[in-house]
């Protein structure tokens, strides 16, 4: 059985940072594309990052470009996500997720439960 665990989430202030971590287990990922997304209170979930599967193509929410930085370590199956510069309006639920296949386009089929991330003012 597949699972994705989030880690690293929590308070910060603004201007803080926050490393965020995805775990797998159940099966290795080290073809598919990982992704991170976030839901902020009274709104829908919304693209944050994406990396294929060597690392070496990146995709950015304009929101979150030049701040965050999404990166993998396939001999861990582990996704992470640095945040820096935290504003308050990142503040969300995040969620790590697995891609069907290697395109930064793909259909994420696999989804953890999501670490909230706060940014207070």
């Amino acid at each position: 059985q597949v699972q994705l665990v989030e880690s690293g989430g929590g308070l910060v202030q603004t201007g803080g940072s926050l490393r965020l971590s995805c775990a797998a287990s159940g099966r290795t990922f080290s073809s598919n594309a990982k992704g991170w997304f976030r839901r902020a209170p009274g709104k829908e979930r919304e693209f944050v990052a994406a990396i294929n599967w060597s690392g070496g193509t990146t995709r950015y929410a304009n929101s979150v470009k030049g701040r965050f930085t999404i990166s993998r370590d396939n001999a861990k199956n582990t996704a992470y996500l640095q945040m820096n510069s935290l504003k308050p309006e990142d503040t969300a639920v995040y969620y790590c997720a697995i891609g069907l296949g290697d395109s930064l386009s793909t259909k994420y089929d696999y989804w953890g439960q999501g670490t909230q991330v706060t940014v207070s003012s």
